[in-house]
């Protein structure tokens, strides 16, 4: 099924550039120590002004590069979100040219194997057709795996867990040598926000009884079993309200902007700010910074930021 470009590209362009001018000065304000900036790596960079693709190429380059994440010889897993049968211009899931950019440096990298998949919330099929993540993953040479049968999955304990002590985890998670999380930014009637933490709500079977065992707590727990080795937030065409799914094109807005960190709770709280919510809101952020998963400090993080234009 083709993508509607039409219809994306007469989106895009209705939109002011000016509505990411203020949430990126307040993302990425702090001015590193002389301390902190003798660090290898940043613990984030924000990329602004690019096509996804491109602002990929650039941010992964400032992190590090590819080669740091994906070794000669590894399996890589690039997790998106794909949960609904949603045209990319709807903003519903992950950019489809992102995913396919992701996939072809990780091979470039010297990966041996790409997977794809996400454990939808409508129909599979439709889902990985119209939000065009299979045409953009397969053109690349990912294998797009399925997810909508509970044979895919294999039970495990997860230890220290506060609330979610079992799970159905898809085995391509647990068994890649690395896994790429990739989420788009968008508004959640239940947890206030979906990024990086709740995207891996995606790989797991029993996700209805983290609805009904306390969300938060859920969210949190979940990175217990492994945490992405890398974070790359889809910020360009954000749902700012009435998400998962959306209603209208109301409920977007084009901010042109990109998170890449090895930090979920770092690059989650950064995405807050994008989407106008108060960190204090979420509350997985906290829980998951309790459990040692990440920092929600960005004042006294390391950040850069960059802008694709010259």
């Amino acid at each position: 099924m083709k993508i509607n470009r039409r219809k994306f590209l007469k989106l895009i362009t209705s939109f002011s550039l000016g509505l990411f001018v203020a949430p990126w000065k307040r993302l990425l304000a702090s001015t590193p120590s002389l301390k902190k900036a003798t660090k290898q790596y940043p613990d984030l960079i924000g990329v602004k002004d690019g096509s996804p693709a491109q602002m990929f190429e650039i941010g992964i380059k400032a992190l590090g590069g590819m080669e740091r994440f994906v070794k000669k010889g590894k399996t890589v897993l690039v997790k998106p979100n794909i949960g609904w049968d949603k045209y990319p211009h709807q903003g519903a899931n992950t950019n489809p040219d992102l995913v396919g950019k992701i996939v072809e440096m990780a091979y470039k990298a010297g990966a041996q194997k790409v997977y794809v998949f996400d454990h939808t919330c409508q129909q599979m099929d439709e889902c990985y057709e119209r939000s065009g993540i299979k045409e953009a993953s397969t053109k690349q040479g990912a294998t797009v795996l399925p997810a909508d049968k509970e044979k895919y999955y294999r039970p495990i304990t997860i230890k220290k867990a506060q609330s979610l002590k079992k799970a159905l985890v898809h085995h391509c998670y647990l068994d890649v040598d690395v896994v790429i999380n990739v989420p788009i930014l968008k508004h959640h009637m239940g947890a206030r926000m979906t990024s990086t933490l709740k995207n891996l709500m995606g790989v797991v079977w029993d996700r209805r009884t983290w609805h009904r065992n306390d969300l938060h707590q859920c969210i949190a727990d979940f990175p217990l079993v492994r945490k992405p080795d890398l974070n790359v937030v889809d910020a360009y065409l954000v749902m700012m309200d009435n998400g998962p799914r959306g209603i209208s094109n109301d409920d977007l807005k084009l901010k042109r902007m990109q998170i890449l960190s090895t930090d979920m709770v770092l690059a989650d709280c950064a995405a807050s700010k994008i989407l106008n919510a108060q960190t204090q809101s979420i509350k997985y952020l906290k829980l998951s910074q309790d459990l040692g998963h990440g920092s929600m400090d960005l004042k006294n993080s390391v950040i850069h930021r960059i802008s694709c234009k010259k």
